[in-house]
């Protein structure tokens, strides 16, 4: 009598699409297959995976990251590559010149790029320029970067914890007892 095989874990729980039904990404995502598997780059494949990524994993980079990440040594003339949007961040004055691929980028950002004598391309004329993925930078905002996420780990009140709770509002009469004052219990 043979082994009965379990197949309740069959499922192997990744996209292998995007959920949108966008035609452009649609377009994006044959032409990077078709890359991904005829070329056998690591760069192509990383990138089609990253097409079919949630909002929340394609979270948005700001210019002053991107021209912090330029600014290394021996990233002159090469082109940075977003999979998502650009947005602009007013704390910086300068904006060098940049090559810029993304899937989105701001209106004000874009006019700062372009007024710096920058330029800005999408993904089908990366995928004739860089085939391969030669001279690109490839890069991505913080995903951690949510307020959601700031209220994730052990509970607000436990010692030691540094998450943030969920209040009505901040003030005096909010979450200023036990672990606030050393009379009530502990003072953290």
């Amino acid at each position: 009598m043979g082994i009965d095989i379990n197949h309740k874990h069959d499922r192997k729980v990744r996209r292998t699409e995007p959920k949108s039904e966008d035609v452009y990404l649609r377009l994006l995502v044959k032409l990077y297959r078709f890359l991904a598997r005829r070329t056998g780059s690591k760069f192509n494949e990383i990138i089609l995976k990253r097409l079919f990524m949630s909002k929340i994993n394609r979270p948005p980079i700001s210019l002053a990251r991107i021209v912090r990440l330029m600014k290394k040594p021996g990233r002159e003339g090469l082109t940075a590559v977003i999979v998502g949007a650009v947005t602009d961040d007013q704390r910086i004055w300068e904006v060098p010149k940049l090559s810029i691929c993304a899937l989105r980028v701001s209106e004000k950002a874009r006019a700062r790029i372009l007024k710096a004598g920058g330029e800005i391309i999408t993904f089908d004329q990366l995928a004739l320029r860089a085939p391969t993925g030669k001279k690109t930078v490839l890069m991505q905002g913080r995903r951690k970067a949510r307020e959601a996420v700031k209220h994730f780990g052990p509970a607000p009140g436990v010692p030691h914890s540094h998450t943030k709770p969920f209040v009505r509002s901040k003030g005096r009469k909010f979450e200023r007892a036990r672990g606030r004052r050393k009379s009530c219990g502990y003072k953290k």
